[in-house]
């Protein structure tokens, strides 16, 4: 796979465009205005082209794209992974009990549970050898 191309002017990253009247992929940065053309016409033909000096851009050496496609199950929905709560970036709070333990800490989050279309808010007891999950 082709590594990612940062942007000569400001060092960010180039994304691939289409260019359509030119029928021309190329990679544009988002930040300036600065694109590279992927080496789709030889250079003899982009010589031929007479595109004037301040105009003439630099090419890429690569003209594959590449497409990652994800295949997800209908049913599929986001899981809550087992060590939340040793998870020193989610919020915790000391304001509930675990049912199943007892424990006085938890950590929680919110996420779409199955079949619902709202935001729920999940809690996971923060006792490791719990980690009782509920639901408000």
């Amino acid at each position: 796979m082709s590594t990612m191309k940062f942007c000569r002017e400001c060092n960010n990253i180039l994304y691939p465009k289409e260019e359509k009247d030119r029928r021309l992929l190329l990679f544009a940065c988002r930040n300036c205005e600065h694109q590279v053309h992927t080496l789709i016409i030889s250079i003899r033909l982009w010589r031929r082209r007479n595109l004037k000096k301040q105009q003439q851009q630099e090419v890429s050496e690569s003209k594959c794209v590449y497409r990652n496609e994800v295949a997800h199950a209908a049913g599929e929905r986001t899981q809550v992974l087992q060590d939340v709560a040793s998870d020193p970036t989610l919020p915790r709070t000391k304001t509930v009990r675990c049912a199943a333990c007892g424990h006085g800490e938890a950590v929680f989050f919110q996420a779409t549970a199955r079949g619902e279309e709202g935001m729920t808010l999940f809690f996971v007891c923060c006792n490791l050898t719990c980690a009782h999950r509920w639901r408000e």
